[in-house]
């Protein structure tokens, strides 16, 4: 599992319209406070919603939620339902750029 810095996954996210920011935290964590643009799949669902919102399995997915715990255990999933190019970016509280709630 390749670990993306917030800067190289910025730069994927603004070049490759085909990139998916993934968050795998809970919905209520998503409502507070996300990085624009991503996709919520609680972590806990991803096994069950992967294969029809996350169709193309080599698409960049960029994955991340609170602290990088999470996230971590999404990125195995993902390689263990064979998606490609699934990157660790860790967690929202290393996020130096723009966020949404």
């Amino acid at each position: 599992i390749g670990v993306l810095q917030a800067a190289t996954a910025k730069k994927i996210l603004d070049e490759d319209n085909n990139s998916i920011l993934l968050d795998v935290r809970t919905e209520s964590e998503y409502k507070s406070k996300r990085i624009p643009n991503s996709k919520l799949i609680p972590v806990d669902e991803l096994e069950n919603r992967a294969e029809e919102e996350l169709a193309d399995k080599n698409s960049i997915i960029i994955i991340y939620c609170r602290s990088g715990n999470r996230s971590k255990t999404a990125s195995k999933k993902l390689l263990d339902l064979g998606y490609q190019n699934v990157y660790d970016l860790g967690g929202i509280i290393d996020w130096p750029y723009e966020t949404e709630s």
